[in-house]
Order: structure tokens, then C-alpha cells, then sequence
């Protein structure tokens, strides 16, 4: 049975209220970064007409997991690859008229490389959402 938190004390919620204040200027920064590339990104999933193939490693794997769960619920066919099991038999899944959404922090995660290579080699829509700008 779960442990009901109170927050009883003033600095409690005094640390509460900055930790969503940076989330809220989190939110606003990136609101503030999106550019013509987003709109494309969009545009290039929405004209999917297969599935969306979402894929990454470590952390961003596991948001990835709950963005494929996303498009399925809503409506949108989808599902996450792991791009170490891509390598050994699961790039199979990936097919015409798919898309491929990879997620890296870095934008350099070594193994996305062969799912990537199967996209751009088969000519799918690739969207990749990095950390970082500039990164391959």
C-alpha cells in the first residue's frame, strides 16, 4: 500500500514550486526552439502510410517505448525498436511505408546506426530528435 507524502513543511513546497519553474522554462525554451524542421518532422509522420518505427537506446529508449504506445493508442500505427535487436533480426520489422522516429540525446548513439542505414538505404521518412543540434 502506498506511503500518503504530506508536505507539511514550508520549504517543501518552496522546492515544489522551483522544480516546476524550471520545468515551465524548460517547456518555454523548447517552444522557442521549434522551426521550420519541426513542422517538416510532423509532416513527414503524418504522411506515413505504414507504420511509425520508433526507436532508441538507454533513457531515450525508454520515452521512445511510451511514444510508440502514444501513436497506438491515438490511432497512429506504431511500434519501438530496439536498435541493438534491429542488428540481429529485428530490422525485418521495418518495411515500405514505414517511418523511422529515432531518439538520442547525444545524436550519436552507435547503435542506431543500422536502423538508420536501413532507412536511408529503403528511402523511408526519418526523423531523429537529438539533444543537440548538429549532431549526425
Amino acid at each position: 500500500m502506498a506511503t500518503a507524502i504530506a508536505l507539511t513543511d514550508p520549504t517543501d513546497v518552496d522546492v515544489a514550486r522551483t522544480v516546476l519553474a524550471a520545468e515551465a522554462a524548460g517547456l518555454r525554451a523548447l517552444a522557442a526552439s521549434l522551426d521550420g524542421r519541426f513542422a517538416d518532422a510532423v509532416e513527414r509522420l503524418a504522411r506515413v502510410t505504414g507504420r511509425v518505427v520508433v526507436t532508441g537506446m538507454g533513457k531515450s529508449g525508454l520515452v521512445g517505448r511510451k511514444i510508440a504506445a502514444t501513436f497506438a493508442s491515438t490511432g497512429t500505427p506504431s511500434l519501438f525498436v530496439h536498435p541493438a535487436e534491429a542488428s540481429h533480426g529485428d530490422l525485418g520489422m521495418v518495411t515500405p511505408g514505414d517511418a523511422v522516429l529515432a531518439l538520442s540525446n547525444s545524436g550519436e548513439t552507435t547503435e542506431l546506426a543500422d536502423l538508420v542505414a536501413h532507412a536511408r538505404r529503403f528511402g523511408l521518412p526519418l526523423v531523429a530528435i537529438t539533444g543537440r543540434g548538429g549532431s549526425a
